[in-house]
Order: C-alpha cells, then structure tokens, then sequence
C-alpha cells in the first residue's frame, strides 16, 4: 500500500488543528474553573499542600464489604475545613478499598484528625500501605520553573542541530511538529483533568521531554530519507519526493512505535498509581510523535519548497512584452 502524504495534507493539517483547538478550549475552561485555575489540573508537585493515600485493612472482618463511598469521603473532608480538596477512590487487588486525597499543607495533628474521621466513617486502614507526602509551594514553583526551563533549552539545541545536519527551513517544520505533538497532549490531559480530575506531576515534565526526543528522532529519519531521494533524483517534485521518503519509512516508523507502546501500555496498566500519568502522557505524546512526522512535518517541508520554487520560478516567466510595458 502507497500513501499519498502530499495530496491529503489538508485533511491531516485540519484534523490536528480540531484537536489543538478542542484542547485550548479545555485549558481555557479549566482556568476559569474555581478549584484548578491553571491550563491543567496542577498535582501536588506543583502547587504545595499534603496528599494522602488511604487504604482500608481488608484483614479485619467487615472492614472491606462495601466499596469505598467517595461522598461520604468528601462530606469528612468538608467537615475537617478540606472542601476545596482532590479525592479519588482508588482500586487496591481489584476493589475500591483505596482513597487518595490532596488538599492544602496539614500538620500532624491534622493529618492525625483527618484519618481518625475517615477511619469511623469509612473503615479501618492498613498503616503499611498508607502514604502521606508533603510538598511546599516554594518547592512546587522551582519544580515547574526547572520543567519549562528545561524545555526551551531542548528546542533551542533541537533548533542549532538539525540547521547543521540538514537546513533552517527542516529545522523549523521538525519545531513545528514537537510543538503540535507537545499541544495535542497537553489539550488531552486539560480534557482529562475537567473530566477525570487527572493530575499532572514533576513526571509529566519528564515525560514531555522524551516526547520531543522521540518526535525529534522521528522526523529526522524522515528528512534524512527526503534528502537522499532529492540528492538521487534532483528534478522530481517535491510532492513525490515526499511521498517516497515517507512510504520508505512507513514501516519503520509503524513498527517502532508499535514496540514501545506495547512497553507503555504495560507500565500504565500494572505500573501502579504513580507511573499511571507519566505512562499515559508518553503513550500520547508517542503516538502524536509518530504521526506528526509522517502527517505535519514532511507535508508542511512539502508545501513550503513548492512555494518557494515557485516564487524563485514566477519571475521567469514574465513575458519581455510585459517588462517593456
């Protein structure tokens, strides 16, 4: 099967662009939203307080019959003065037995309050498996200023090496396309967080660098390819130019991310609570990281030669009549 990359890449230009679309609107609605005001739902990581993650002793008769009711968990909350609090019932060995609650900083006397209230109202629970994590603002500010720094300092060197290895406008298109991978999954979890109340912590930042390691490697090998196909056939349109490298690459690209999303896939359903995000995060970035390079980054490289060669043709074929004129 041949792919015609050039000639549909209006459609594939649209598709990303209802989906960037559809996400800057959910980033836009979360930040109106009274308990994120951000682009995305913040983790604690980020914006300080205390998380707690409560599981119910299922040892003790009784203690485990009925799953966890998160209402009640909320109306506790409420009464210790933690309304404005994140609760989620979490599964422990296939059952909702589990609580996890991030709400502002707690002292121990709090915290000790809290548990006590949730302990007579829900259940008792197990102390080897509770987790109580404290993160301050100052902390969570640093985490997020190092994360976006650490950002910029990858496109500007992504920017410098690919203008050496091929040129200025590939380097471009190649920004182009990690920027469209990188807005796609942010819109997606900003989604996630309005609907699912979907967190992003310091592994998220992590996990939009590796996406723009894979999306960057993957179209270089696509540019590579689009080079030698021009060095060997000079005079053939770029359209077709493109549409070879692309079909030459096809099956590399399919089978390499199909091997690290079996890898993903795995970590985000048996890697436990803490990997679930950052898994979830690189399995989106990835697959946008594969389609970008085959969809955005060659067509946008396609289109943007034509226009050029054609500027550098048009005056050419100006009639002498009509210079005289």
């Amino acid at each position: 099967m041949r792919l015609s990359i050039s000639k549909s890449r209006n459609f594939w230009w649209t598709l990303s662009a209802a989906i960037i679309l559809s996400g800057m609107i959910s980033m836009l609605i979360s930040w109106q939203t009274p308990d994120i005001h951000a682009p995305l739902r913040l983790g604690l990581d980020f914006v300080g307080g205390t998380r707690l993650q409560l599981v119910r002793d299922c040892t003790k008769p009784h203690n485990c019959d009925k799953p966890i009711d998160i209402n009640i968990a909320r109306e506790v909350a409420k009464a210790q003065g933690l309304g404005d609090s994140s609760i989620q019932v979490i599964s422990e060995n296939g059952s909702d037995n589990g609580l996890l609650i991030r709400c502002k900083d707690l002292n121990v006397d709090e915290r000790t309050r809290l548990q006590s209230a949730l302990t007579e109202k829900i259940g008792a629970f197990d102390p080897q498996k509770n987790q109580i994590d404290s993160v301050g603002p100052t902390l969570g500010r640093e985490l997020f200023t190092s994360g976006i720094l650490a950002l910029v300092v990858a496109f500007a060197c992504i920017v410098v090496y690919l203008s050496f290895r091929f040129q200025l406008d590939y380097a471009v298109f190649a920004i182009v396309a990690i920027f469209h991978d990188l807005l796609i999954t942010l819109g997606i979890f900003s989604i996630f967080g309005l609907l699912f109340r979907i967190e992003i912590d310091s592994l998220f930042i992590v996990a939009l660098l590796t996406v723009t390691g894979f999306s960057v490697t993957d179209t270089v090998v696509i540019y590579d390819r689009i080079r030698e196909v021009l060095s060997r056939h000079p005079g053939q349109p770029i359209s077709q130019v493109v549409d070879d490298a692309v079909n030459q690459t096809l099956t590399r690209s399919i089978n390499t991310t199909l091997t690290v999303l079996l890898t993903l896939f795995s970590i985000f359903f048996f890697g436990g609570e803490t990997l679930r995000t950052f898994s979830l995060a690189l399995i989106i970035g990835f697959t946008m990281g594969a389609y970008s390079s085959i969809f955005i980054a060659s067509t946008l490289l396609s289109w943007w030669r034509e226009r050029t060669e054609l500027s550098m043709v048009e005056p050419l074929d100006i009639p002498a009549s009509s210079q005289d004129g």
